[in-house]
């Protein structure tokens, strides 16, 4: 039995630590405060002290850390084969993005300065250049580097936003907003457009104008958190506070609100006047470099991604969504540890600092820190109990390292902090329930099960694990094989909950029906150890006894659980004893008037 997609979704006991470390990262996770100690870096990078300079060598070097998307290694091997061969422009310019993605701006901005004076046009080359205007206040330099132009669509959109920014430096509204209007590009261009024309308006106090922009930015993009904070900013700025209310509860009704948005709320609710959201050249520019990083980041390309970030937090220190972007590319990365220090750029009165907090204890717990993650989590949950995100974060790690009692007791801290349950709620339960499932306590879980069945009916997490559970144990057994086969329907394509059925009926001694699901389930998930695995045990019980010593040496061959190989090597060099019908079944057979 395996996990499903985001949590733990059965209850076989054996492939447990694989199953717990891939319910750990799945979980969405917010807020928390605590600083800690992240790794201490290299104190050098490039070719070591004491041996040795190869110009090839160095290079290959520097090509090998890229790929693996080591920037800081990457750009001093660069650096140093440059300096050996200064004439390189492909050295120059490999040498500028990966400063530029390290978050090495300055150095970065003087490498940029050296591809425009060898005529090779790069548009990251021109936005740093710009940007270096911006922070010095040169607004009228920062338009002669930004107006040259570039080719392609996220070279022209980013740089004739950030020259808009740079004319609104220098007084010229009304340029600033014939530069954005002249901006022709795909359908996307449209919503980063109307939103940046309204920041500059609202900047410049014309409100109604303003309010004009951010209404097209609005009827694109109804989800998107700046644009509809900087909607509720303008609408109150022009008088209309009820509607800005209004568009506040509609987020909060589709999206279940957001701290940003709350305090904005909260803001309006007391009257005073709001500010606009953006009143500085490297603000406006930091912004439309952030709001293109962090879909960048989401879709792949992860060096444009972080130089992007890098570059909006040297215009803006003080950018909280740009330095949560940064780190979330960093976790997608791999690098816990560079995660850590973007995310603690979140300013210290930031509304979205315990967000960052609790990823920082994430980030902890991903480099094998687990005290360091625990000390982290139980601060910020000390400060605020009710806090269930960081309850969560730190009941999840501890069922990651199998720590059940302590899990279960910070789940009900955590439920005992809830006056009156919701439907939300139905995650913490579910959790609760796996960690008293693991300490033996069925009664207790089950319990937890089935009140997260209430508060969320249908829920194919918890009808999976549950169904199984009560399978393993032989009772209920009509209603765990329905719990299990609605949770297919929910979630056909879940190789998971998919192999959750098979092995359902591999344990009820139903071995055809077994073979049908099992694959099934290697078609979704077809490089799954366990499933292999599974899929062989099913094999053989139907007789078809060279397919399973094949499905068990491919699971052997995907690097299952430490405790399972053993048993596996077993099974390919003796096969599966024939063992007796399993007493599930034999309870089925009785329900059944056998």
């Amino acid at each position: 039995m395996t996990q499903a997609t985001g949590a733990v979704a059965n209850v076989d006991r054996k492939p447990l630590k694989r199953r717990l470390l891939a319910l750990v990262s799945a979980i969405a996770l917010l807020p928390a405060a605590a600083m800690a100690e992240t790794t201490a870096e290299p104190e050098s990078y490039g070719t070591p002290t004491g041996l040795p300079f190869n110009l090839s060598g160095s290079y290959l070097s520097g090509r090998l850390a890229g790929f693996g998307k080591d920037y800081a290694q990457a750009a001093a091997f660069y650096e140093e084969t440059l300096a050996a061969d200064p004439n390189n422009t492909m050295l120059l310019e490999r040498t500028f993005l990966l400063k530029l993605a390290n978050g090495d701006v300055e150095q970065a901005v003087d490498f940029a300065e050296e591809l425009e004076k060898a005529g090779l046009e790069n548009f990251l080359a021109q936005l740093a250049i710009g940007a270096q205007r911006l922070i010095d206040g040169s607004y009228t330099n920062a338009d002669i580097a930004l107006a040259k132009g570039r080719n392609g669509p996220l070279a022209q959109l980013s740089i004739g936003i950030s020259r808009a920014w740079a004319l609104y430096g220098n007084g010229k509204i009304d340029e600033a907003v014939e530069t954005i209007d002249s901006l022709s590009g795909p359908e996307w261009f449209e919503v980063f457009k109307a939103t940046h024309k309204a920041h500059l308006l609202f900047a410049a106090g014309k409100n109604a104008d303003a309010l004009e922009a951010i209404e097209g930015a609005y009827a694109i993009d109804q989800g998107a958190i700046r644009v509809i904070d900087a909607y509720a900013r303008i609408l109150a700025a022009n008088g209309r506070q009820k509607d800005a209310i209004d568009v506040l509860d509609q987020y909060d009704q589709q999206f279940r609100g957001h701290p940003k948005l709350a305090d904005t709320r909260e803001t309006l609710m007391s009257g005073e006047v709001i500010p606009p959201m953006v009143t500085d050249p490297a603000q406006g520019m930091a912004e439309i470099l952030y709001g293109l990083g962090a879909v960048i980041g989401r879709d792949g390309g992860e060096e444009l991604s972080t130089s992007y970030l890098q570059l909006a937090l040297h215009l803006d220190p003080e950018a909280e969504f740009a330095a949560i972007a940064l780190g979330n590319v960093f976790e997608r990365m791999e690098q816990p540890d560079r995660a850590i220090k973007a995310l603690m750029m979140v300013p210290e009165d930031s509304v979205l600092k315990r967000e960052a907090e609790i990823q920082v204890g994430m980030n902890f717990n991903a480099l094998d820190k687990l005290d360091e993650a625990r000390a982290h989590l139980e601060v910020l949950i000390e400060q605020d109990p009710s806090d269930l995100e960081a309850v969560i974060a730190l009941g999840n790690i501890l069922r990651s390292h199998e720590i059940y009692d302590e899990a279960e007791a910070t789940y009900t801290q955590g439920l005992d902090t809830i006056a009156e349950l919701e439907d939300r709620h139905w995650i913490i339960l579910y959790f609760r329930g796996i960690a008293r499932e693991r300490l033996d306590k069925w009664d207790l879980a089950e319990a937890d099960f089935r009140k997260a069945l209430e508060l969320n009916e249908n829920q194919p997490l918890v009808l999976n694990y549950l169904g199984y559970s009560l399978v393993d144990q032989g009772l209920k057994l009509d209603e765990a094989l329905e719990m299990i086969k609605t949770a297919v329907e929910l979630r056909p394509t879940d190789g998971y909950i998919v192999d959750s059925l098979g092995w359902v009926y591999f344990r009820l001694g139903r071995y055809e029906e077994a073979v049908k699901e099992l694959e099934r389930a290697i078609e979704l998930r077809p490089a799954d150890p366990v499933i292999n695995d599974h899929l062989g045990d099913a094999y053989w019980m139907v007789g078809r006894r060279n397919e399973a010593r094949f499905q068990w040496n491919h699971a052997r061959d995907l690097g299952p659980e430490e405790d399972e190989l053993p048993k596996i090597l077993d099974k390919i060099a003796n096969g599966l004893k024939d063992v007796p019908v399993t007493d599930a079944a034999n309870a089925e057979t009785k329900n059944n008037g056998g």
